[in-house]
């Protein structure tokens, strides 16, 4: 009975709750929304008013625009692809491994050499422009892909975000297994990283976002136009097509469309993996 008035209690506060997210959803949906609408348009309806949402004649010669051409999107997708997904499972692999000796083997130091590598997140990305370009360019790797990939691999958050959750992991498990004469290595691979997938798969995907919408990098150490990737590509267009809306919103719409999929397909794992990621410090 006392249940039973609790929840009759608190409806009016979850269905207000409820109603004002439902109203900030539909704020932050309208204008993507208004971007595919714009996409289907007509240049003349374009400034229409007021806003005829969905238009009475689609049209998709704007999106054939983007992928025909010379500067289709085609090579820009290919590139991001390519650069996110490598930068991606290097990140997770490498972070992953990094992750399980902050969490899981005692070493004298390691708490305060984890408080340092922290601290490296403080660095403004743009200050280690310059020491990039250096390096980049001694090594050879300057105008290649690999001036994105190499550095995407190692992430600080992702370290950090694993850490977390290898801490969440009852240390029973790798005991038992050590008593059995399991080593660190069958432990990572056979033990913690199947326990680890959701919040592997959150890394993944926020990683993969990362390196999908990385503009600076790519505006730095890229300079022929053939290693352009979705952010370059997409100002790139822009640039070219000052006056055209209507193919505008349709290179973003090009360029948006992988995100949502990847956040579609994983969005459980990564409520999951945060949720669990935040269990134990």
């Amino acid at each position: 009975m006392e249940i039973k008035k609790r929840l009759v209690a608190g409806t009016p506060g979850r269905l207000l709750a409820t109603l004002v997210m439902l109203a900030l959803a539909i704020v932050m949906v309208m204008p993507f929304l208004w971007m595919i609408s714009t996409s289907l348009k007509t240049p003349a309806e374009v400034f229409k008013y007021p806003i005829e949402w969905i238009p009475s004649n689609p049209t998709w010669e704007h999106h054939v625009k983007v992928w025909s051409g010379p500067n289709s999107f085609g090579t820009y997708y290919l590139n991001s692809l390519k650069i996110s997904l490598i930068g991606m499972i290097g990140a997770t692999f490498l972070s992953a491994f990094a992750a399980y000796g902050f969490a899981r083997i005692e070493f004298k130091g390691r708490n305060g050499l984890f408080m340092l590598y922290l601290s490296m997140m403080m660095v403004p990305p743009q200050v280690l422009f310059v020491p990039k370009f250096i390096m980049f360019e001694w090594a050879g790797i300057y105008n290649t892909h690999w001036a994105l990939i190499l550095p995407a691999m190692f992430t600080i958050f992702g370290v950090f975000m694993l850490r977390q959750f290898f801490l969440s992991i009852p240390h029973e498990i790798s005991e038992s297994a050590f008593i059995d004469g399991a080593g660190h290595f069958r432990i990572f691979f056979r033990l913690i990283l199947p326990l680890a997938k959701p919040a592997l798969a959150t890394l993944a995907i926020i990683d993969f976002s990362w390196h999908w919408n990385d503009y600076e990098n790519a505006l730095v150490f890229l300079i022929d136009e053939d290693l352009y990737t979705i952010p370059l590509g997409l100002q790139n267009f822009i640039l070219e097509n000052m006056v055209d809306y209507n193919g505008m919103m349709a290179a973003a719409s090009a360029g948006i469309v992988p995100m949502i999929v990847v956040f579609a397909i994983g969005q459980r794992y990564i409520i999951q993996g945060l949720t669990n990621s935040a269990v134990k410090g």
